[in-house]
């Protein structure tokens, strides 16, 4: 059984051809409409504990990124256009298009939310509201990467790799690399969906999943670093309010707020005591959160955990 059915009952299921992908999202509920983007090494599976939370709310918008689970990537490119996070972006825009949506919310967790931060900056008129989960812009990730930094992201620099290393060595056993992945980054005392994990097996198996999130990791390196550069220097902000919502056992108690302040006019954060997959561990607390940071005649209380 597809696992996405018991995950998201009552969800509508979407596709999209676009600049050589091929996009699957699933939509349910009513509302203002709330886009969801997940990270890597995950599908859009990542988001079902947060959705049946806030579809009587939102209406839900939830695609899996360009190349991982059900969307297919187009070729990849030597200069790694095809998986920047602007490409992404644009995808999440035509996305939101066809369901009829010229203004919305987004919020991404880890890679996603590089897709939805830079969709803030090239499209500020579309994103009435961001929701950043557990990062800090990429630039800044490489800025202050050093040794430390660095041995905690080793990931960063492995799949960024020109082709086809990561690819063989990930591809040798990629079930065992990506439990590696999630038990190195969720929480300590955290048990993540059955059903979920079985979507996320299913996707990392795939060796065109596999080549997708290198070239997303390689897009990470090269051209979204100097997007994120020529913005930095030409002094752009994200005009909309942000939310960052970030996991004390993942990173390490530091606040990403003050990087995050460089970056928007308007920001706040929520921090809560779990690992790295928020939506996941913390389910209730993240759904509250968004839930009063873009209706908060809607709900009451304090987000902060």
């Amino acid at each position: 059984m597809d696992p996405l059915v018991s995950l998201f009952p009552g969800f509508s299921s979407h596709r999209l051809k676009r600049d050589g992908a091929d996009l699957f999202w699933l939509s349910a509920g009513s509302g203002p409409p709330l886009l969801l983007l997940h990270g890597y090494p995950q599908t859009l599976a990542a988001w079902h504990a947060v959705a049946a939370r806030l579809k009587s709310d939102f209406t839900l918008v939830i695609p899996d990124l360009r190349g991982y689970g059900r969307s297919l990537g187009p070729a990849a490119d030597a200069n790694h256009l095809a998986y920047s996070k602007r490409s992404m972006a644009e995808d999440a825009l035509a996305i939101m298009q066809s369901m009829g949506f010229s203004s919305f919310a987004a919020a991404g967790h880890d890679r996603g939310g590089r897709v939805a931060y830079r969709l803030a900056l090239d499209h500020p008129k579309s994103v009435s509201h961001l929701i950043a989960l557990d990062i800090v812009p990429t630039l800044d990730m490489w800025d202050r990467m050093a040794m430390e930094g660095a041995l905690r992201s080793y990931h960063w620099l492995l799949l960024a790799q020109p082709k086809p290393l990561p690819e063989k060595l990930i591809g040798a056993d990629p079930i065992y690399y990506l439990h590696h992945l999630l038990d190195r980054w969720k929480g300590a005392e955290a048990v993540l969906d059955s059903r979920a994990l079985q979507d996320y097996e299913e996707s990392y198996r795939q060796p065109s999943v596999i080549e997708a999130c290198c070239e997303d990791y390689r897009a990470g390196a090269g051209i979204d670093r100097l997007n994120d550069l020529v913005d930095r220097e030409a002094g752009r902000t994200i005009g909309c309010e942000v939310l960052v919502i970030w996991a004390e056992q993942y990173l390490r108690r530091q606040s990403p707020l003050p990087t995050w302040q460089r970056w928007a006019r308007a920001v706040r954060e929520i921090r809560l005591d779990c690992g790295h997959f928020i939506a996941e561990e913390a389910p209730e607390a993240t759904a509250r959160g968004m839930l009063e940071f873009l209706l908060p005649s809607s709900s009451s209380g304090n987000q902060s955990a």
